[in-house]
This record gives structure tokens, C-alpha cells and sequence, in this order.
């Protein structure tokens, strides 16, 4: 995943001004921060400012950063310092209330990073796909489901040609190099 072409393209993007590429950063990578605040059992509170904190020294380095394709590393190394900070800082504080979310303990902290990890590794698996492919799985598993009828209409697909191109279209997001390591049962 160091290598990963959309990584590079949209740093450079975001380097260059372009604030869509910014906001797709942060979208993408916003669970991944966040999961390392879990992982330190940091409050809601405290992981919203670790992030923020996270987000701006991206801000301030984004012109500096080297290798485009090490974001995700920098962002977990920089979100992990900002831990530790948070962390040192609480020592010095007699707590009031705890405010620890309650799945943060132990092996539910750990199946709750897998999930944020499954869902970042979807997502770029999902933006990956010909928009066609995105289109028809959107409107597939939306939240009520669209027609079979609108769906065919909206995308010029015959009403029976959805089904295939349903299974096509899942068969490429399962071949997708994100989604490797958690098909395959590598992880987890």
C-alpha cells in the first residue's frame, strides 16, 4: 500500500491547492487516525483534539512531505505522538469523570480497529472501480434500495443485465489490492 498511486496523486494534488484532493485525505484517513486514538483509550474528547492536532500539522507540512506515498505512516506516527502527549498530560490531572468509551477495553478495542481497517481497505477498494461500478453499487445497497426498474433507467442497463453487471462488478472490488490482505485471511 506504500506504493499506491491514488495516495501520491492526491497529495500532490492537496501540495497544489486542489481542496477536493484535501477533503478526499481526510475522509480516507480520518478512521485511521482515529483508530489510533483507541488504541490508546483516549476519550472522545481527547481524540477529537489528537485529530485535529493531526490534521494541522499536516496542514503546516503537507509542501514538506518527501515521500507522498508514506502519508498513512506519517499520519499514524504523528496521531501516536499526539497520544503520548495527551497521555502525559493526563498524569499530571486528577480525573473528575472518566469519559473512556466503554468498547475501548482489550480485544473489543482490537476487533473495532480490524473494522475501521476493513472499512478504509472497502473504500479505496470502492473507489477504485469504473464509475459505472460505483454507480450501480451505490444505488444497489443504498438504505432503502433503489428500483431495479429506476436503476435501469438511470444507468441505460436492461432491468435483467443488473444482476450481471451486479456480479462483475463485486468480482472486480474482490480482486481489488486493498481488499488482499482481509479476503485472503491474512489479517485478523
Amino acid at each position: 500500500m506504500r506504493d499506491d498511486p491514488s495516495v501520491v496523486a492526491l497529495v500532490k494534488r492537496a501540495q497544489d491547492g486542489d481542496q477536493r484532493a484535501w477533503d478526499q485525505l481526510v475522509e480516507r484517513y480520518a478512521p485511521l487516525v482515529w483508530s489510533v486514538c483507541m488504541r490508546h483509550r483516549l476519550s472522545r474528547a481527547d481524540a477529537d483534539d489528537v485529530g485535529a492536532s493531526v490534521w494541522l500539522r499536516l496542514v503546516e507540512g503537507l509542501e514538506k512531505l518527501r515521500e507522498p506515498a508514506a502519508l498513512p505512516g506519517w499520519l499514524v506516527t504523528v496521531a501516536r505522538n499526539e497520544c503520548l502527549r495527551v497521555l502525559r498530560g493526563q498524569s499530571k490531572q486528577v480525573p473528575v469523570e472518566d469519559e473512556r468509551l466503554p468498547d475501548a477495553e482489550g480485544a473489543a478495542a482490537d476487533e473495532w480497529l480490524l473494522r475501521q481497517e476493513r472499512f478504509v481497505a472497502l473504500r479505496q477498494a470502492f473507489a477504485e472501480l469504473p464509475e459505472r461500478c460505483r454507480r450501480l453499487l451505490a444505488m444497489l445497497f443504498a438504505d432503502p434500495p433503489k428500483p431495479y426498474a429506476e436503476i435501469s433507467g438511470e444507468l441505460d442497463i436492461p432491468v435483467g443485465g443488473i444482476g450481471p453487471n451486479r456480479m462483475r462488478c463485486l468480482g472486480t472490488l474482490r480482486k481489488s489490492s486493498a481488499l488482499t490482505p482481509f479476503i485472503d485471511g491474512t489479517e485478523g
